[in-house]
């Protein structure tokens, strides 16, 4: 059963990864319009609604890479770098990645073409923190979404963690996601039948420990089940983003008893 869950997930994020996603353009027609038809219509149906609309074939990230790496190669750092570095943050690449790849170039276009991208590159990534770029690039290695902060059960929770639903029907699955040192409280999945949790590694490295047992290592791929009645925790590594999708699983009144946290020398004890 198990495994027919997890092929069905995959299959239909691997057709959603596959689709080609339409890229709506109108600054050509908007810009040019009277005076270059033309090349407005280029530009607008051909160059993104076609070219860059091609994502099953190259994603817009990689699309933003490629662009932004012609751009300040030709010394281009007009309003047009400005725009797609704007969408390559959009993208997804962060202010530590853009650092490095104006860099990278640098060594091969020219270090003064570097120094004016930079000029423009500040700009754009001024407001990211460096945790809003370790999330960002954590989101690209799952294919769920991070999700909204856990608010509702923060209370239960030692740190940051996300929330994202994926299923609220047949299964109830949702993706949880825990910033480094981050894991929930000591608690217990009650039930007189049936009942429990199983979960599933989505991305980075977690742990999962019963009471009186050794913690197990979660990277993605590992199934946990959680039988009901076991007092357990489960959280990020120390050193790792980490998410998991957490199953419900059915059982006759069923609740979910939260107790102690999790301390800090008991957590520092893993490795």
């Amino acid at each position: 059963m198990n495994r027919i869950i997890l092929i069905s997930i995959f299959s239909i994020l691997t057709f959603n990864v596959m689709a080609q996603e339409k890229i709506v353009q109108t600054a050509g027609r908007t810009q040019l319009g009277e005076f270059a038809p033309k090349f407005a219509e280029l530009n607008d149906d051909v160059l993104f609604g076609e070219v860059w609309s091609r994502t099953d074939k190259l994603g817009l990230r990689d699309r933003s890479l490629v662009t932004i790496t012609s751009l300040i190669s030709q010394g281009l750092t007009d309003s047009s770098l400005t725009y797609h570095l704007q969408e390559a943050k959009k993208n997804g690449i962060t202010r530590t990645e853009i650092a490095e790849i104006i860099t990278h170039i640098g060594f091969y276009a020219g270090w003064p073409k570097a120094w004016a991208a930079f000029r423009l590159a500040k700009d754009v990534w001024a407001e990211e923190t460096a945790g809003e770029d370790a999330k960002a690039a954590f989101q690209r290695e799952m294919i769920f979404s991070i999700g909204e902060p856990n608010t509702a059960y923060a209370q239960y929770f030692t740190g940051n963690s996300y929330l994202a639903p994926v299923s609220r029907e047949q299964v109830n699955i949702s993706n949880v996601t825990f910033e480094p040192r981050c894991r929930n409280n000591w608690h217990i999945h009650k039930a007189t039948k049936g009942g429990g949790q199983m979960l599933i590694g989505v991305a980075g490295r977690g742990w999962y420990q019963e009471e009186g047992k050794p913690a197990i290592e979660i990277l993605p791929g590992t199934v946990i089940h959680i039988p009901a009645n076991v007092k357990h925790w489960h959280g990020a590594a120390a050193d790792s983003w980490f998410a998991h999708l957490a199953f419900e699983i059915a059982g006759e009144n069923a609740s979910n008893e939260w107790l102690e946290p999790v301390t800090d020398e008991e957590y520092d004890k893993l490795k």
